[in-house]
């Protein structure tokens, strides 16, 4: 039941942020006295529709995108001269200037989108993606912020019987192995460390800090045991242990072997609990996960040829793998149904909320991509035809017609193509090679 609920949640999360996606592009232009027809969320066949005022609002059988329809979104044939039709290519670029113009009701040309100056053209189109990028930090903050993420605490998960070698790999105490300082002086698992040498203790990364320094000197001790504080005395010994760099892993030498130097040691190890960051976090998570998806998607070529290995030649697939709507969609299923110690609801819905989070900045990041239908296609050629004006006006010369947008169709549709080949792909491999949480 739990894997059913995460994988409706996602489903409803990702129609929720198509669905705001053309929002951004809707609201705009209608304030920019563009006409808009239609406003759905899916492709295919209509479930539901309603209009109000000038606009169908609806949803669509295949929830898989969205749109709104802005009337004009071409220019018509007169705008841009009647260009000569030759070959398909220009067939194509045609019926699509003919459409456009059908959509326009007689009085109504300069409510046209391509009516609009530049900068409107790219607040519209823009919309969309940066609804996107608001949707993101929104969720980001709440993960962040409001719930927010696994860190050492300072309640002692275990405390051990005995010191063992840095280079031991032995789980268990023997009667020659000393005796661990932390059981000697009587701490036990579940302690709270609140007080140590005197100093308060407010976070693991404190105490570890303050235990390693200490060497072998005996040093009062407060923890919070069932409600009370229970003072106590530690006396560290000094053994070799890995040296932690400021990111918390093991720092390693040139052969790859941990490195390790002579300090303090208990023998106590830490508990996890959410811990709520502030709200720089945000920003810098924000931003490295829009690195992190901007060299995705520059790499994106070589990872499906390293997916299409997988579905179809055996190869094992990686598990930082591209993912499509079934791996995604498996992943939430996965995150929401996992059997695992210490997660409990507000740790999952937390990993839900990045997981949307995560969607929202791929589509943000995709949808600025320079090829039409994606809006970066548009935006490019708004950015075009505000050159070129800007050209013309520099020069004194005659303001020039609006950017032909129609003769990108065939590019269009070739990316289309393109597009539609990568999610079959992807869904393929989802299913026969899947990426998985274990």
């Amino acid at each position: 039941m739990a894997y059913v609920i995460g994988v409706v949640v996602l489903v409803l999360g990702i129609l929720a942020s198509i669905a705001l996606h053309e929002v951004g592009h809707m609201v705009p232009a209608k304030r920019f006295g563009v006409r808009v027809s239609q406003y759905f969320v899916g492709f295919g066949p209509t479930l539901w529709s309603r209009t109000r005022g000038e606009t169908e609002y609806g949803v669509k059988a295949i929830p898989l995108g969205g749109y709104v329809r802005l009337i004009g979104m071409y220019p018509t044939p007169e705008a841009v001269g009647n260009p000569p039709v030759r070959g398909f290519f220009s067939r194509m670029a045609a019926d699509a200037r003919e459409a456009s113009a059908e959509e326009i009701r007689p009085g109504e040309d300069h409510r046209a989108f391509y009516r609009l100056s530049t900068p409107k053209k790219l607040v519209v189109m823009l919309g969309g993606p940066v609804m996107n990028l608001v949707i993101a930090v929104v969720l980001l903050a709440v993960v962040y912020v409001g719930i927010g993420t696994l860190g050492s605490s300072t309640t002692l998960s275990a405390v051990s019987q005995c010191v063992l070698p840095a280079s031991s790999t032995a789980t268990e105490c023997t009667d020659a192995d000393p005796a661990a300082p932390g059981a000697e002086a009587g701490l036990r698992p579940g302690d709270t460390v609140v007080a140590y040498d005197g100093a308060p203790v407010e976070s693991w990364e404190q105490l570890s800090g303050m235990i390693r320094g200490t060497g072998a000197e005996a040093v009062p001790v407060v923890v919070e045991r069932d409600g009370e504080r229970v003072e106590l005395t530690v006396t560290p010994v000094v053994a070799e242990r890995p040296v932690v760099g400021d990111d918390g892993a093991v720092v390693l030498d040139d052969a790859g072997d941990p490195v390790t130097s002579e300090v303090g040691f208990l023998g106590i190890s830490p508990g996890t609990e959410l811990q709520r960051q502030p709200v720089s976090e945000v920003v810098t998570v924000t931003a490295d996960a829009l690195w992190q998806t901007g060299k995705a998607v520059v790499t994106l070529p070589t990872n499906l040829v390293g997916v299409a290995q997988s579905a179809f030649g055996g190869a094992e697939r990686d598990s930082s793998s591209v993912l499509g709507p079934v791996g995604v969609v498996r992943l939430a299923g996965e995150v929401a149904s996992a059997d695992v110690a210490g997660l409990g609801v507000a740790e999952r819905v937390a990993s839900m909320l990045s997981i949307l989070a995560s969607l929202n900045i791929a589509l943000f990041v995709f949808n600025l991509i320079p090829l039409v239908p994606l809006d970066g296609g548009h935006v490019a050629a708004a950015l075009w035809e505000g050159l070129k004006r800007q050209v013309a006006r520099l020069r004194r010369l005659p303001r020039p017609r609006p950017a032909d947008a129609a003769r990108l169709q065939p590019l269009a549709l070739a990316v289309f193509v393109v597009l539609g080949g990568m999610g079959l792909l992807l869904a393929y491999a989802d299913v026969v090679a899947p990426v998985s949480l274990g």
